[in-house]
Order: structure tokens, then sequence, then C-alpha cells
């Protein structure tokens, strides 16, 4: 399923400006980089601003201080663990939080043209523009399983210095969650472990094999309303989704990711008698998490505002 082409770019938009973008990611410079998220998502939202006639780079955290060249126009942050001072210059800045709202500065969306927020409810109480994080559904859409996924719990991330409480709740009801990630020796059963890097092309066809797929946020995230990227990928790829609570969560995905408060609650989602979303269900979630929230719909709202911002009628 290819959900966008780059022939269906409205002719209204190729009639704008081209603009020169650099798109700061926070993830390392290099191979490194290639097991960051953040670097698949500034690819994909790099992607998207293409095919509407944007000049894009993206640009690591290590070459932050050279973003704002002479010829760049737009300069996107994708406020990671640090923070980036813009270099003034005749380029627009944007802020763009999509995780840790407790390391953003007091002061600091006063540096940018624009600051958007991957949150409802934390940009109703920062004066931020909410636009929630999303998802490629050229690469995320539903597939037919395969093996070594299908019929599986499957958990990818690393530990994060903890044992992540929806692992750790999955493996005491017996769910034997197959895992992907780093730091997880000693904490799980060594056959649970399936290794410690799932490549970025196999994540979209083990997201749609896996019988559920299992997620989990940082508290102040879930707190706040920072709604994990990982939702937005599993769910356009047809998985059956079980997360932690995180504020503004059902509003977005509705039945489509199942909530659990603990350990026991978890046992019941998971086990035989367990009410999952249905094939049909879960093509449906699908095709609306690809329709409303895609990279090509985020690439829109921020080219709307850079042409704004520079005089550019829309």
């Amino acid at each position: 399923m290819v959900a966008w082409q780059a022939d269906a770019v409205p002719r209204w938009w190729r009639r704008k400006p081209r603009w020169t973008w650099s798109i700061v990611t926070s993830a390392p410079k290099g191979e490194p980089g290639r097991a960051w998220g953040d670097t698949y998502f500034a690819e994909d939202l790099a992607e998207a601003l293409r095919e509407l006639n944007q000049d894009v780079s993206v640009v690591s955290r290590a070459g932050a201080g050279a973003a704002a060249r002479e010829t760049d126009d737009v300069v996107l942050v994708l406020r990671g663990l640090r923070r980036v001072h813009p270099r003034r210059g005749n380029a627009t800045w944007l802020l763009w939080v999509i995780s840790h709202p407790e390391l953003v500065d007091a002061d600091e969306p006063r540096d940018f043209d624009a600051v958007f927020a991957a949150s409802e409810s934390w940009s109703a109480r920062v004066p931020v523009t909410p636009l929630l994080q999303a998802t490629n559904p050229r690469t995320f859409h539903p597939k037919e399983p395969r093996t070594p996924w299908s019929g599986r719990v499957l958990f990818v991330g690393n530990t994060r210095g903890e044992f992540r409480p929806i692992v750790r709740d999955a493996v005491a009801v017996g769910a034997e969650p197959m895992v992907y990630g780093s730091g997880w020796q000693g904490l799980i059963p060594d056959h649970l472990w399936a290794g410690e890097f799932l490549p970025h092309a196999q994540l979209p066809l083990a997201y749609a094999s896996a019988r559920v797929v299992l997620n989990d946020h940082w508290r102040d995230m879930a707190e706040q309303g920072f709604l994990s990227n990982r939702l937005f990928d599993a769910v356009a790829a047809g998985a059956a989704v079980v997360s932690d609570g995180a504020t503004g969560l059902a509003d977005v995905f509705g039945s489509s990711v199942r909530i659990y408060r603990d350990a026991d609650d978890l046992g019941r989602i998971l086990g035989p008698d367990g009410v999952l979303p249905t094939t049909t269900e879960r093509r449906d979630a699908a095709a609306r998490i690809a329709r409303d929230h895609s990279f090509r719909d985020r690439a829109e709202v921020l080219l709307s505002r850079v042409n704004e911002i520079r005089g550019v009628d829309d």
C-alpha cells in the first residue's frame, strides 16, 4: 500500500516558493544514529517536505552549530535532550518538541519564530502549537504476518537503565514477550531476548506480524501527553497494541490501543480470554492513522507556517 505519491502534490503547492531546509535531529552522526528513532523520524519528515517541492537536508546534533548556513531558508530543530541555540541570519527557525518536555527551558521558545509540541495538553499550558508525532504510511501499513514475529507478543526498545514495567509485567504473567534492544541480559530469560537491534527496515513487518505490540512511555511524557511514536507506527502497521496510560492517548487512538493498569490487568488482556481489536478494527485504525497522522500532514502544517512567517499567502 502506498499512501502518498509524489505526483499527488496539489498544483498550488508547486506554485509556492521552494525553501531550503535543515532538519536538526538529536541523533548522533553516522552509523550510531541509525539506532535512533529520531533519525528515521527526521528522514520521513524530510521526504514528506520534498514531496511538497522543498529542498531538505537532515543534520545530526553534531552538525547543529553549522545548521544555519547562508543557503538555509528554514531550520527546524527536533528537540531532544539538548537545547539548540539559533544562529540568527536570514533563516526562519522552528522548534518541534517531540520528547522530554521537562528539559525545555522556560525562555527557549522565545528563541524561535514558531514552536510546535507533540502534545495537545502540554501545548494548552505552554504558548506553542500542538503537532503530534506521526507515521509514514508508505512504510507502515498492514502486511501478511511472517515468522519469527507471527503470533508473538513483541517489544522493541532498550532498557534505558531500568526494567521497563510493561516488559517486567509481561514476563511476570507468562506472556513470553519477544524483546529486541540493549541491556536486557540478566533481566529477562535468555530465550526471550531476540537481539540487540531490529533493523528499521524490518520493523513494519514485525509490527504487522505480531499478535500484540507492547508500548510504554517515559513518565513525564505520559503525564504531559507526549504520545510515543511507536503508537503511530504500530497502529498504522495494523498491529494490536497494548500500552501504559498517557494523557490524550485514548482521544487519538480510541480502542485500537488497549491501556493496561497493572500486571494482573495485562495478564487478562494478553490471556486467552483477552479482548483485542479484530482484524477489521485494526485495518480501520491503520487507515485512520494514515489519513490523519502522516508525516505528509505534518509537513503541510510546517510549510504553511513558514510561508506565513515569510510573507507568502496560502
